[in-house]
């Protein structure tokens, strides 16, 4: 029988363990985390689904990667440790933009949001993952590393590992680790300001493994001792239906494509929150109404005069 080598199928027995864990421990107080049976069963569900939903897609780039491995600039070779620092190294990056990309136009972030759905932060949140992402067409971005010259079969292990990283960073449990890695690695601490629906955290870290993407594209904000996450999307769901978490953003864009086709490339490659008449939320505007409130806010002194 052959041995999987896919990095996400071969950790799975450790997800399923881990989350389990996670609940048992902080059931008896051991650590901090918060889980709710429906919120908890939509995230795995959504996780299970993503797989199956994956398959037809996952084909489909494997057949591009290789045609384009076919005509390749170079000739990168797997058995060598080079070459693997290499492929980290672009596929993180690769990943960072494909990242801020769904989280900056509408068209990509209807296939993410379901991500972001859940208003707790737990192991299990990591697991909720995207039914449409293939159909999104998002993993074109990886195409180039094989035109490089990167093996095909080598990207897809170097994607499943960071996935794999990726899955432990979902957790309140760890607080902060040693300066040298929080500088360098995505972490716990900086993730949770991802997954945050406060204004000051909206569309920072998008890093994948390495944070230092973030630290040099300006997307980088540190998670602050006296504003802690709020989770979740800026306008909640309110709904475990899984089929709601997956296709909600994909129905408000038809709609919105039925009601003012006219606005078609706004509506799909805009902002998430776009409108023509700028009457509705976008990170933004967001940010830029908490930042007229800390200018008008009065300072500590002034309040004690007062």
């Amino acid at each position: 029988m052959k041995i999987p080598t896919d990095p996400v199928t071969l950790a799975t027995p450790f997800f399923i363990l881990t989350v389990i864990g996670e609940i048992v421990l902080a059931r008896y107080g051991k650590l901090k985390a918060h889980y709710e049976t429906k919120d908890t069963a939509t995230s795995l569900t959504m996780g299970l689904f993503s797989t199956l939903s994956g398959l037809p897609f996952a084909g489909v780039s494997f057949a591009g990667a290789m045609w384009l491995y076919h005509h390749r600039l170079f000739t990168i070779p797997m058995t060598a440790a080079w070459a693997w620092v290499l492929v980290f190294f672009a596929e993180d990056l690769t990943y960072y933009l494909f990242h801020r990309l769904s989280h900056e136009r509408r068209i990509w972030w209807a296939a993410h949001v379901n991500h972001h759905s859940s208003q707790h932060y737990n192991l299990s949140t990591a697991l909720r993952q995207t039914w449409t992402g293939g159909l999104a067409g998002a993993w074109a971005l990886w195409l180039p590393l094989s035109f490089l010259g990167f093996p095909p079969s080598m990207v897809l292990i170097e994607k499943g590992v960071s996935l794999v990283y990726q899955y432990w960073i979902h957790t309140e449990a760890i607080r902060r680790l040693p300066k040298w890695f929080e500088a360098v690695f995505n972490t716990p601490s900086h993730h949770r300001v991802h997954h945050a629906r406060n204004p000051r955290y909206l569309d920072r870290n998008y890093a994948g493994i390495l944070i230092i993407w973030d630290r040099m594209f300006g997307t980088f904000q540190l998670e602050l001792d006296e504003e802690a996450p709020r989770y979740g999307l800026v306008h909640n769901l309110g709904a475990f239906n899984p089929l709601r978490v997956a296709f909600h953003e994909w129905v408000g864009i038809g709609a919105d494509l039925i009601r003012s086709p006219r606005h078609a490339l706004g509506w799909i490659f805009g902002p998430p929150g776009w409108s023509p008449d700028g009457a509705r939320d976008t990170s933004a505007s967001l940010k830029a109404a908490w930042a007229a409130r800390q200018v008008q806010a009065p300072s500590p002194d002034k309040r004690e005069a007062a």
